[in-house]
C-alpha cells in the first residue's frame, strides 16, 4: 500500500494475541542501488527472528512467522518499486506492508502490539493539503502531504471547459424543452444565458470561463468540505482570481502555483504546493507550542513522562509533542496505572512514547512527531493537557 489513514493507524495499535514485529527500512527507488533493498530486508530480518527467539519461540516457529517476510526477498519486481521507505508490520494473523514517501531509519521492533511512532510524521505536525489543477483543458485534484501525493476522482466535476459548457447547454435545453411557455422568458435573461458566450468579446469569454469554475467548484465541495484542509490553486496566472471568485470554499488560498499544469506531474505540483502551505503548518506546531508555554506551571501542561503517559490514555492530553527518533522502552499496566522504564529493550517491553501517542490519536488528539531536541522542556515527551 501507498498510502495511509488514521483508521490504519488505529487498525495497527488494536492488540492482538502473540507477538508483533513492525520492521521500518529506507528504501532505493532507483537505479543498481535497488538492489540493496533486499538485503537491507534480509538483516531486519534476522534481527526479528533473533528478538522471536529471545521471546521463546522454537526455530521453526520464528521462521514461519516471518515467512510473509521471507517470501518478499526473492520478488525482484517488488524491489524495484518502491517509494522512500518500507514498513512491515507481521503478527498471527496479520501481514501488511507500506510503500511509503518517509525515509524511515532502519528499526526492528518485537513486542505484543505494532509500533507505530515512525509513521506519525506522514499524518500530523505535517497537515493535509490539497491541490487543485485547473487548466481550460482538465482538472485534477490532489490530496497531499509533505511526503504523500495521491489523484482522488471527482465523479461530479467536468474534465475540460468544452464538457461544462457542453453539460450546461444539455441541462438548459433539457429545462426548456419541459418548461411552459419557454420562449416567452427569453427576453428576461434566462433564454440570453443559454447562448451567453457565442460572441467574440472577451467579457463573453470570461463568462463562459466562469460558468465552467462554477460547475468545477460545486464538484470539488463536495470532496473536499467534509475534511477541512488548505486547498492550492495551480493554474496559469489570469484564471487564479476567475476561480478564488467564484469559489463557496473558505480554504483556497489566496496564493497559487503559477503556470500550466498540465506540464507538471503530482509530484512537482505536490512540492511546489507545499512551499506554500508549510509556513501553515509551522505556524499550527508554534501555536501549540506557545499553548503549552501559556499552560505551564498551572496544571494543564507538562513534561512529567509517567503524568504524561498516564494523561494520555485518558484522554487528557489535547496535543502532544513525541520524540519520533528515539524509544523509551518499559511497561505499563492499565489495570495497575503502574509504569515502569527500562533502559534496554526486552520481550515484554514496549516503547512508551508510542504508548502515548497511540491513546492520544485514540482520543481525538493532535501528535506532533518531532526530532527529540524539538520536544519542549528537553524532554521525550511534553503535552497540553484538556483539564
Amino acid at each position: 500500500m501507498t498510502k495511509l489513514s488514521k483508521e490504519d493507524l488505529m487498525l495497527l495499535a488494536e492488540r492482538r494475541p502473540g507477538w508483533h514485529v513492525s520492521m521500518f527500512l529506507p528504501m532505493h527507488r532507483g537505479g543498481v542501488e535497488t538492489l540493496q533493498n533486499p538485503v537491507r530486508c534480509k538483516n531486519l530480518l534476522r534481527q526479528a527472528e533473533e528478538h522471536l527467539l529471545a521471546g521463546g519461540l522454537r526455530p521453526s516457529q520464528a521462521q514461519e512467522f516471518l515467512a510473509p517476510v521471507q517470501q518478499l526477498l526473492g520478488d525482484y519486481d517488488f524491489w524495484q518499486h518502491q517509494s522512500n521507505g518500507l514498513a512491515l508490520f507481521v503478527a498471527p494473523t496479520v501481514f501488511r506492508l507500506y510503500r511509503l514517501p518517509l525515509a524511515f531509519e532502519e528499526l526492528v521492533v518485537v513486542t505484543q502490539r505494532f509500533h507505530i511512532k515512525p509513521l506519525l510524521p506522514l499524518l500530523s505536525g505535517d497537515g493535509q493539503f490539497y491541490v487543485l489543477a485547473l487548466s481550460q483543458k482538465q482538472v485534477r485534484l490532489l490530496e497531499c502531504t509533505r511526503y504523500s501525493v495521491t489523484e482522488v476522482d471527482l465523479p461530479n466535476v467536468p474534465q475540460s471547459r468544452d464538457a461544462a459548457l457542453q453539460e450546461e447547454g444539455v441541462e438548459r435545453q433539457s429545462q426548456t424543452h419541459n418548461r411552459p411557455h419557454a420562449f416567452t422568458t427569453a427576453t428576461t435573461g434566462e433564454r440570453a444565458a443559454t447562448f451567453r458566450g457565442h460572441g467574440m468579446g472577451v467579457d463573453d469569454e470570461k463568462d463562459r470561463i466562469v460558468d465552467y469554475f462554477r460547475q468545477v467548484d460545486r464538484g470539488v465541495s463536495e470532496v473536499v468540505e467534509h475534511q477541512p484542509a488548505p486547498v492550492v490553486l495551480a493554474s496559469v496566472e489570469y484564471l487564479l482570481p476567475l476561480y478564488q471568485e467564484v469559489t463557496t470554499s473558505a480554504h483556497v488560498l489566496e496564493n497559487g502555483v503559477t503556470g500550466n499544469p498540465e506540464a507538471l506531474r503530482a509530484e512537482e505540483l505536490q512540492e511546489r504546493a507545499w512551499a506554500l502551505v508549510e509556513p501553515l503548518f509551522r505556524k499550527d506546531l508554534e501555536d501549540a507550542a506557545d499553548r503549552y508555554r501559556r499552560y505551564a506551571g498551572t496544571g494543564l501542561a507538562s513534561s512529567d513522562f509517567n503524568e504524561v503517559v498516564l494523561a494520555a490514555y485518558h484522554g487528557r492530553v489535547s496535543t502532544l509533542f513525541v520524540a519520533c527518533n528515539m524509544q523509551q522502552w518499559g511497561t505499563f499496566d492499565p489495570n495497575t496505572q503502574d509504569i515502569q522504564v527500562a533502559q534496554d529493550a526486552a520481550p515484554e517491553h514496549e516503547d512508551l512514547l508510542d504508548c502515548a501517542a497511540i491513546h492520544t490519536f485514540r482520543n481525538s488528539g493532535t501528535v506532533y512527531a518531532v526530532a527529540a531536541d524539538q520536544v519542549l522542556d528537553a524532554g521525550s515527551l511534553a503535552a497540553v493537557l484538556r483539564y
